[in-house]
């Protein structure tokens, strides 16, 4: 499961931040999203919490908290984990 939901938040983040020349194999699981790495800014952790909510019903509702896990693609996706299982019965 990990795998496959790391692959689909890769997918997400390009085609929501508009990234046409890149691929699901051009982001390394570990890449820092902010800062280094591909560079992200405040505008685009909006769009990742828009995408959150949109595409896993994750409600992000104090940011500064959820940036621990917005650090790359293996944070985001433990993030996920997490509050999807949270909702299970």
């Amino acid at each position: 499961m990990t795998n496959d939901l790391r692959r689909r938040l890769k997918e997400l983040l390009i085609e929501r931040l508009k990234f046409e020349d890149m691929t699901p194999d051009d982001i390394q699981d570990d890449e820092q999203l902010f800062g280094g790495g591909l560079g992200l800014d405040s505008i685009d952790a909006l769009e990742i919490v828009v995408m959150l909510e949109s595409e896993f019903g994750i409600k992000v509702k104090n940011e500064s908290s959820a940036r621990d896990y917005f650090k790359s693609i293996a944070s985001l996706a433990e993030f996920v984990q997490e509050r999807t299982a949270q909702k299970q019965p």
